[in-house]
């Protein structure tokens, strides 16, 4: 672990060397422009070949899809308690974003004109739900469910198989649930490949939605423009600020499980009011991490992606967190503070709230998606919701009484700019 003072004479150079996002590397780089350049020309038979090189998974083109009797039947083996989970984390999900759907609308501008937005869902999505050691069911559930809510026609799911083309019945059981039948046991850049360019047994889609690693994420940024996609979200992160009031053990808790995902590219944060706060933590993040499953990868984040810093106040602690922006943000502190708090950071992806709003409940159930902004892109975006899978269209509707009261002002731009044919086509229908 390492930690930052606020007296520290480079305090900032420091903080902005630790969380600079790496980015993808030259060799990232390369590697997926091979990859996709490679699936645009051969389509089946690379998806195929990268199938068996990542996942040693051996499929032909017709083995990709997943018959919609294997999610049916999947849905049937999964265990009562997990089940009831999936039902009762999709209603918190459907809930949250039915309310954020947004509406046509019209009214007058100053001419009289009819002006207004109308909204279309976007025809065929791509969902790409990450498999492999840890598989993503909830993700499932955090984008499937807005996109049904859209009203998209067409939903495409993909997700990585393991060596023996087998999805995990979860992951399976969370697609069923949420009513998308198209299916495809592919992952990783190749995945990507086949969305953006389609296939033989593929077809692409329009947008590309969810999270994924170095290498997937690097894969949406190439393919952006040829499709849509809905971010970069990529590697967890966590920043949590404390006070006195916060309890060492639920800290320590929720560091731990977003280092859990282990790739070794997250970024935990502790902003701490006083050197006892990060001690009491650092203490209790040695003790519970012997009783994790995945200790040995959550070491590996901890030594190289977490920064504890002591921060001269709450205030300062704002400051620095609208400087990282971000993917989780916990306020642990004192009920007077929240507040102000709350209103001060602008850049987080999400802000939990106390000392019982582990980011864990933002991850599966309490309604908001998961599919959240990483690496400081929180300044500028935000994360995944119902808006996103659709399309925004502006209306306009001059008639001959709006547009003479329109036509000095046409002619004034057409001049400026030189474009006399813009202002005749107004001044015509006067």
């Amino acid at each position: 672990m390492r930690t930052l003072h606020h007296a520290s004479k480079d305090f900032a150079g420091e903080l902005s060397a630790f969380c600079r996002a790496a980015g993808a590397s030259p060799e990232i780089s390369a590697s997926v422009a091979a990859i996709l350049a490679d699936v645009r020309q051969r389509g089946d038979e690379a998806v195929s070949y990268y199938a068996a090189k990542f996942d040693g998974a051996k499929l032909r083109g017709r083995d990709f899809p997943v018959k919609p009797a294997d999610l049916a039947a999947a849905a049937k083996r999964l265990p009562k308690a997990e089940h009831r989970a999936l039902v009762e984390a999709h209603a918190s999900i459907a809930h949250f974003h039915k309310k954020a759907l947004p509406e046509n609308w019209t009214a007058k501008n100053k001419h009289g004109a009819l002006v207004g937005e109308k909204f279309d869902p976007i025809r065929r999505v791509g969902l790409y739900i990450p498999g492999g050691q840890v598989p993503l069911v909830s993700t499932v559930l955090m984008t499937a469910t807005l996109a049904k809510i859209a009203g998209c026609p067409e939903i495409v799911a993909f997700t990585p198989s393991n060596a023996d083309g087998k999805v995990a019945d979860g992951v399976l059981a969370a697609l069923h649930l949420v009513g998308v039948t198209e299916v495809y046991r592919v992952g990783g850049v190749q995945a990507i490949g086949a969305m953006a360019y389609g296939t033989t047994t593929i077809q692409p889609v329009d947008k590309i939605f969810g999270p994924g690693n170095a290498y997937v994420c690097e894969a949406k940024r190439q393919v952006f423009g040829t499709v849509g996609v809905d971010s970069l979200p990529g590697p967890s992160e966590v920043m949590i600020i404390a006070d006195e009031t916060a309890k060492p053990a639920f800290v320590a808790a929720d560091l731990l499980a977003q280092a859990e995902h282990g790739s070794g590219r997250e970024k935990i944060y502790l902003a701490a009011t006083s050197a006892e706060i990060i001690t009491a933590v650092s203490s209790e993040i040695r003790t519970q991490l012997q009783i994790l499953s995945r200790s040995e990868k959550t070491q590996r984040v901890l030594d190289d992606g977490f920064l504890a810093i002591e921060v001269k106040s709450l205030a300062h602690a704002a400051e620095i967190a609208n400087y990282i922006a971000p993917e989780h943000l916990e306020l642990i502190v004192a009920e007077p503070a929240v507040m102000k708090l709350t209103a001060a950071i602008t850049t987080a992806g999400a802000i939990m709230v106390g000392n019982h709003t582990p980011t864990a409940l933002g991850d599966f159930v309490a309604g908001p998606s998961h599919v959240l902004p990483t690496a400081r892109a929180s300044r500028f975006s935000s994360g995944l919701r119902v808006a996103d899978f659709m399309r925004r269209t502006s209306l306009i509707r001059y008639d001959r009484g709006s547009v003479r009261k329109a036509d000095p002002i046409v002619a004034a731009f057409a001049s400026m700019e030189k474009l006399d044919a813009h202002g005749r086509s107004v001044r015509i229908r006067t």
